[in-house]
């Protein structure tokens, strides 16, 4: 990855969790039923064996992709940032648009963006706007529905 993966020190202790649950308790216990499965003779129509390998290759391709992620992580603390009157990782913004709808998003790691809770990915469209700007600038963001501009009201970190 040639790209940092910036993170808030939450969402890291989440991906470390759940690398944590997937290889020390889901899979251990998968590969004992996998095992006794295994052990019960024809395979070819052995429900708990057919599911639990693949189930097995489900769970290393994750771990795979966590230690990735994992590893690649630059963990930021929005509350260490040097100048918190501008949008930068980790700031929580308050954005109007043209017709005065406020709309409150928290910038965070791409890996633990949640749009229905107001946790944007770093590298997303809006976030990308708005990053830089200070309380009262206007920036544009162009979706596939048009073009909207937003007024930055109030930034804040936590």
């Amino acid at each position: 990855m040639d790209k940092p993966n910036y993170i808030t020190p939450q969402g890291f202790a989440a991906l470390q969790a759940r690398y944590h649950a997937l290889f020390a308790e889901e899979r251990p216990k998968l590969v004992e039923t996998v095992s006794w499965a295994a052990g019960n003779g024809d395979r070819s129509e052995n429900g708990d064996y057919i599911y639990g390998k693949k189930r097995l290759r489900e769970i290393d391709r994750e771990l795979g992709w966590l230690s990735r992620r994992i590893k690649a992580a630059r963990v930021v603390d929005p509350a260490a940032q040097p100048d918190k009157s501008v949008v930068l990782f980790g700031a929580t913004v308050t954005l109007a648009d043209e017709d005065d709808h406020h709309r409150t998003i928290t910038i965070v790691g791409d890996d633990e963006a949640d749009a229905a809770c107001g946790l944007v990915g770093w590298n997303a469209p809006i976030a990308r706007a708005v990053r830089g700007a200070r309380v009262g600038d206007v920036r544009r963001l162009t979706l596939p529905a048009g073009v909207i501009e937003y007024e930055v009201m109030a930034i804040s970190y936590p």
